[in-house]
């Protein structure tokens, strides 16, 4: 691997996109934070364009648009800014072919899905070879996605060693790695320190000085968080979830369940929005965790990233939605923290008002959850697995409340997921998975696309046949309300489950 220092300085110009990075770089702009990674010649290390160090000269300045770019180059993460805080880069395009692929392929990696055998399953779940993936990954990227694979890991792993009291065994497991021993190499020969050194010089953090599983995550702004946890608020189970804003508070409680198997936990999170001891100026918020979560930390996180939607760019959503929705540039997409149960409760919700809905679905909860202890009298179960409610009969559905066809639904949507023919996940083919859901019963378009932008987090899923978000965008009185609004939508490719949200905040709740 070339030493950054070893790196001829270039006397041409530099291309303005560079110019550009430079400017936010001097600025620490966090509008651009994860968009790039300035390498530091003089240093070796790599920083966010939000580091609060003294900036660089331009020419020992390299910029790169992801973090494993930076590590292939020779350069070292920044202990101070720490680029495995910082928001991901979910580019889109609806066009280029070979893009889309790339970026689905980033999102499987990202949830960790990739597997025992990373490669071949990756390509193997996209319907492509191997040999065709790590061609464009190393023809868009310059990298394979071995190395992006080891470099994501690799940040995991020194997010929870900078931020946790996990062991090293806890946090080679948690992060990706089959062994210490393999942890220990590829952290030595990357990083060029052993995980204990980079503990002894990390400062972990701590609310009310007990918490040893608290982690930090960033996003970039504007972000509404009172819009996103009011959200969360209206749709909040009993027994499961928790959302507190009160006192100047802004906290959301829940259960979870997580992995499968001999890697299967549960427990609880706790969100924390706003706390002044950790300077929300920067642009991040915390999470704290249960200690049995401990083996599946690493994909916590990824599923609170997505839960939130911290990855969004909103300068790039804004661009396109702005002119036509003013008031809404914070505002998020809610996404799942888990596909199955948001689309249980998807159907639950068809053709009922949402705290109907609700109500259906504490009752399931309360009927078929399996019971957890937490700190809060609150959460008190966790919602019910796709097995047991595959074989919940429908006579103990019905006594919920839920009619004859919502229980057919439910029946048939555990059973897809259950066997493993129905996978809701981020990073799922989204036509595939759409197709999938409407030849299911009682599941209709609405469903899919529903599901399609909260749990796919396909950012340009578009339920035109909802009556709030017609009603929103003045087409409802026309003869073919759904149509007026698929022609509506044509200008807001490819962020409308974006205007989706913006729409439905701007006119009545859906």
């Amino acid at each position: 691997m070339p030493r950054p220092s070893s790196i001829a300085k270039r006397s041409v110009q530099a291309p303005p996109a560079d110019a550009g990075r430079y400017l936010a770089l001097c600025a620490r702009d966090a509008r651009f934070d994860g968009q790039f990674f300035t390498g530091v010649t003089s240093t070796g290390i790599y920083c966010r364009p939000v580091c609060a160090v003294r900036t660089p000269r331009r020419e020992n300045c390299r910029f790169f648009h992801l973090a494993a770019q930076a590590e292939q180059a020779g350069f070292r993460p920044c202990l101070r800014c720490r680029p495995e805080v910082a928001p991901g880069q979910l580019a889109w395009s609806t066009q280029d072919a070979t893009a889309l692929l790339l970026q689905h392929a980033l999102r499987l990696i990202a949830s960790g899905a990739e597997g025992a055998a990373p490669v071949a399953q990756l390509a193997q779940r996209l319907g492509v070879s191997d040999r065709h993936l790590r061609r464009i990954f190393e023809a868009r990227l310059g990298i394979t996605p071995l190395q992006y694979l080891q470099t994501q890991r690799l940040l995991t792993a020194k997010h929870l060693l900078t931020d946790t009291t996990l062991s090293a065994t806890q946090v080679a497991l948690a992060s990706g790695f089959g062994s210490v021993r393999r942890f220990n190499d590829a952290f030595a020969r990357q990083y060029r320190l052993n995980p204990t050194q980079l503990r002894r010089s990390s400062a972990r953090p701590s609310l009310d000085g007990a918490a040893t599983m608290l982690l930090r995550l960033a996003y970039r702004p504007p972000l509404d968080t009172a819009a996103l946890l009011g959200f969360f608020a209206t749709r909040q189970i009993a027994g499961m979830e928790h959302v507190d804003a009160s006192d100047g508070a802004a906290m959301l409680r829940r259960t979870v369940r997580m992995g499968n198997g001999d890697q299967a936990c549960s427990g609880w999170i706790a969100l924390r929005f706003h706390a002044e001891r950790f300077h929300p100026e920067r642009c991040e918020l915390l999470l704290e965790t249960s200690d049995t979560l401990a083996p599946q930390l690493g994909a916590v996180m990824r599923r609170v990233r997505s839960m939130l939607d911290l990855d969004a760019d909103p300068a790039a959503i804004n661009e396109r939605l702005h002119a036509d929705f003013p008031e809404g540039d914070g505002l998020r997409v809610p996404g799942a923290w888990d596909g199955f149960e948001t689309a249980v409760r998807a159907v639950l919700g068809q053709q009922i008002t949402v705290a109907a809905a609700r109500t259906l679905a504490g009752r399931l909860v309360a009927r078929f959850g399996e019971p957890i202890t937490t700190p809060w009298p609150a959460l008190s179960h966790l919602f019910p697995s796709a097995a047991v409610l595959a074989a919940a009969p429908g006579e103990a559905l019905g006594q919920l409340g839920i009619v004859r066809q919502r229980q057919g639904a439910i029946a048939a949507l555990a059973r897809a997921v259950d066997s493993g023919e129905l996978r809701l996940e981020p990073g799922a083919d989204v036509e595939a998975t759409m197709s999938q859901l409407r030849a299911l019963p009682g599941i209709g378009d609405w469903t899919a696309q529903y599901i399609a932008m909260r749990v796919l987090r396909w950012p340009d899923a578009f339920p035109a046949g909802d009556v709030a978000l017609q009603s929103a965008l003045g087409v409802r009185q026309d003869p073919r309300p759904a149509r007026a609004a698929e022609a509506a939508s044509a200008a807001w490719k490819p962020w409308r489950s974006y205007a989706v949200v913006r729409a439905w905040a701007r006119g009545a709740a859906p």
